[in-house]
């Protein structure tokens, strides 16, 4: 009974709403006045209550890790910046080192930054992360714009050179640009790179980084982090609406 009633009350309150915008026009002065302040006070509650719903029911959920992972996948991670909401969702002129989170950090040279940096929600049916990342660059005269994503610890333990490291994105961008990843490996003293330019032709892209010729010390392998570095940024506006990894050992022949 009391959902009834709950029900009942609901359809009287949005008929009287409809009533009152139907007759705002020759609604007196004192009353429309009246009528506004409660619905200001109700549009309130109401957007509150959106807000929340949103967060709770679009889709993918915040903090999903849901991804594609090799056969043989033995460490995999999807980093926090599109799994979570950060507490800073975006930076206007980013300075030359700014840092989004622990691990995600964006780098530049330019004298004059007219660099911007948001963090967006994902809302459509096929996205698999919860968010994405968004560069907007305006003019720019620098020689470098990279993102380097620190990989956690766990990604060097029992690491070999018999593994593939993959790295899977989802990117777009408003015009044609060029991405090339750099995977750094820090053993000791040393540190080996790898650079691999990624294939924009579609937007989902994944590129392999093979260890099997690195001059490894696998008994020193202390850290692991990626660069993106985007060419020629300049009035461009790159989303990076995914961002996964995957450590896989390579078919045996």
């Amino acid at each position: 009974m009391d959902k009834l009633l709950d029900r009942y009350l609901q359809r009287k309150v949005l008929s009287r709403w409809r009533r009152a915008a139907q007759q705002a026009d020759q609604t007196t002065l004192p009353e429309l006045r009246r009528q506004r302040e409660d619905a200001r006070r109700l549009h309130r509650q109401l957007d509150q209550l959106v807000q929340k719903a949103d967060s709770r029911l679009i889709r993918p959920h915040v903090g999903s890790n849901r991804f594609s992972r090799p056969l043989g996948t033995d460490w995999s991670w999807r980093p926090e910046l599109w799994k979570a909401p950060l507490t800073r969702r975006g930076l206007a002129s980013a300075p030359r080192k700014a840092r989004l989170d622990e691990r995600v950090t964006l780098f530049h040279d330019c004298d004059r930054s007219e660099i911007a940096i948001q963090q967006v929600r994902n809302r459509r049916d096929k996205d698999l992360a919860p968010f994405s990342l968004a560069v907007e660059v305006f003019d720019f005269q620098g020689s470098f714009l990279s993102l380097s994503v620190e990989l956690p610890a766990e990604s060097a333990v029992d690491l070999t050179r018999q593994h593939l490291m993959r790295v899977a994105m989802l990117v777009e961008s408003e015009r044609p640009t060029l991405v090339f990843t750099r995977l750094n490996i820090q053993h000791g003293p040393n540190t080996e790179q790898v650079l691999r330019e990624l294939d924009l032709s579609r937007s989902e892209a994944d590129v392999d980084f093979d260890l099997a010729h690195l001059q490894l010390n696998e008994r020193r392998i202390e850290k692991l982090w990626l660069d993106l570095i985007i060419e020629q940024p300049a009035m461009n506006r790159v989303v990076l609406r995914d961002l996964t990894f995957c450590r896989h050992h390579r078919a045996d022949l």
